[in-house]
């Protein structure tokens, strides 16, 4: 590409969309943490006779744009603030399914609202690096670049695997990246910045699982998982004794799929507070000795966790414990330390050290409290002892949370890789096909 340098550096600035099941997070590169997250879900509303419902005051901060975009009466809800307000016959939809894009229809709106209210410019003056899950097909990101230049006009745009973003935000560029997210867990070997996609291990035990594990024990114990949008008062209450709150009045009557939604976050609260991983395979002993932690719910109802809080994240490593609907047991799923043995078992044996040396942890999961060092232990025992084991986890809790957009940040920011964009010209010339080419 000509004048590659027209797209790098303080002139224009590149920016970085990093796409997961649970969220997007989107800035400018060269910065150190994204503008933006924004959750991978669309509120989809419309009234009783088909028009755009009304925008309640209740929806716009005098502060803040409104973050709703209207089509054909029908209002779509994007982003934190605005899609946690109750609203009458409001639906919550995800836009991806297994780390990639299944409704284009949706994921066209939030890129409308971030261009319009988070970035705040026109897409046209602005390359785009978009990350992609290491398993994603050819389809869909033919689509994607098609998108962004037809209906975008991006000046440049470049698709990168998530897992090799990652390893770069740690200054890697070979190792094997350990993602435990919202729908599953991987282990991605990465080998001078380019996946090697032979070897990719996979398990679908992720959080969604973990927050179904929860929510599964908190409804056993008979524990009230009402959201804060219903809670309009609380009592203060004993330990163990029933929560006495008083329902918000003049509250819509919601949909299903909102109202799990709430819930889900609740219990994605609970699981972030009260979880952790033990240090050696769990034992019911041994746990029984760590300290309880207590959690308070949104009715004010509060309890001491124990051996539970370790119990249930332990499936991500020993998933034989996984009980599945309809009797079977998870015995035929891989544990965390499992699933990297396995990936750097098919490849190369000239590569193997590299990749023990460079075992980067990334995703949502690997905050667990403990997870790190349980991986660290699972591993050196599952390795030849000649093998010498780097765990690399980022301390910092944007460092690990937002991985693959550092890494896209610092990449699409080096001066030697303004040339690799594929340009504006160069679509038009060769067309979506050009990704397959210039992106591996």
């Amino acid at each position: 590409m000509s004048g590659g340098m027209l797209y790098g550096g303080d002139e224009i600035g590149a920016l970085v969309f990093d796409l997961g099941h649970h969220s997007l997070r989107v800035g400018y590169a060269q910065e150190d943490t994204p503008k933006a997250e924004i959750p991978a879900v669309v509120g989809i509303g419309e009234d009783s006779n088909g028009t755009a419902t009304k925008v309640e005051p209740m929806d716009i901060d005098d502060k803040k744009p409104d973050n709703n975009i209207t089509q054909n009466g029908t209002k779509y809800y994007i982003d934190t603030t605005i899609l946690h307000v109750p609203r009458k016959n409001t639906e919550i939809a995800s836009y991806m399914k297994d780390g990639m894009i299944e409704d284009w229809d949706h994921f066209e709106k939030v890129l409308d609202y971030t261009y319009s209210k988070i970035i705040q410019s026109d897409a046209e003056y602005h390359p785009v690096l978009f990350s992609e899950s290491p398993w994603n097909v050819r389809s869909k990101r033919e689509k994607l670049t098609e998108l962004m230049f037809e209906k975008y006009n991006v000046p440049a745009y470049f698709l990168v695997k998530n897992a090799v973003l990652a390893a770069f935000a740690n200054g890697r560029a070979t190792g094997i990246v350990v993602d435990s997210g919202a729908t599953h867990t991987s282990a991605v070997p990465v080998q001078d910045g380019f996946v090697l996609t032979q070897a990719i291990g996979k398990s679908p035990l992720g959080g969604d699982y973990i927050s179904m594990q929860c929510r599964q024990f908190l409804q056993d114990n008979d524990i009230d998982l009402s959201p804060p949008y219903m809670v309009g008062s609380k009592e203060v209450v004993k330990d163990h004794d029933k929560p006495r709150w008083i329902k918000k009045k003049g509250l819509p009557e919601v949909t299903k799929s909102w109202h799990n939604y709430m819930v889900k976050k609740v219990v994605q609260d609970f699981q972030a507070t009260v979880l952790q991983v033990s240090e050696t395979p769990y034992d019911e002993k041994i746990v029984s000795t760590i300290p309880a932690v207590q959690y308070e719910f949104p009715t004010g109802y509060h309890q001491d966790f124990g051996s539970e809080r370790f119990r249930i994240p332990e499936a991500l490593f020993d998933p034989s414990i996984v009980q599945m609907r309809g009797g079977m047991v998870g015995n035929t799923m891989l544990g965390v330390g499992h699933i990297v043995t396995t990936s750097v078992g098919m490849c190369d044996v000239d590569v193997r050290p590299a990749l023990y040396g460079s075992v980067v942890v990334t995703g949502g999961n690997s905050f667990i409290q403990g997870f790190p060092e349980r991986l660290n232990r699972d591993l050196s025992m599952r390795i030849p002892s000649s093998m010498r084991l780097k765990l690399i986890s980022a301390n910092g809790c944007a460092e690990r949370r937002f991985g693959a957009w550092i890494g896209g940040s610092i990449l699409a920011s080096i001066g030697t890789f303004q040339q690799m964009w594929i340009s504006s010209q160069e679509y038009e010339e060769s067309g979506k096909s050009q990704v397959e080419r210039k992106c591996p």
